[in-house]
């Protein structure tokens, strides 16, 4: 049997926010957007979310070049927004990474990967939420003292 010799080359990327894991699958193609088998537009209903996802891409203007396919658990809309954006400039670096390696650092691929570092795409986001103590109600509100 052939094999196609044409295969696409797939560049992934992980990303994290609060609770939720994205992990972004970045292919040559015509800007189509899938997240866990649906539409950019019908995941998330707001715009801030949507601009999130879009972003590393608008800066890279690599939108209607390459086709997104994202598997994101956990969270809620807007953890996962972060997480899925976080995950795409990372598979942004990937690519442009494999391409500056050959041309050298200087070149218009490590100026991509500055850009992207530059705008906040590339730092995980390390707040999450503080964890219950005991003896208390919540992480960190106590019971009412009571002095008699």
């Amino acid at each position: 049997m052939a094999e196609t010799a044409t295969k696409k080359k797939n560049y992934l990327g992980t990303g994290r926010r609060k609770t939720s894991v994205a992990r972004v699958r970045i292919a040559d193609g015509t800007g189509i957007i899938t997240i866990n088998g649906r539409t950019l537009e019908q995941f998330f209903t707001e715009d801030k979310d949507r601009s999130a996802v879009v972003g590393p891409l608008n800066l890279t203007e690599m939108r209607n070049r390459v086709n997104v396919t994202v598997k994101v658990h956990g969270g809620g809309i807007t953890g996962q927004g972060g997480a899925i954006c976080q995950g795409v400039a990372r598979a942004l670096k990937d690519m442009f990474s494999e391409g500056a390696a050959s041309a050298g650092p200087e070149s218009e691929a490590g100026g991509m990967v500055k850009k992207l570092r530059d705008s906040g795409y590339l730092t995980r986001d390390g707040r999450m939420k503080e964890r219950k103590k005991y003896g208390r109600k919540g992480a960190r509100r106590s019971f009412q003292f009571s002095k008699r």
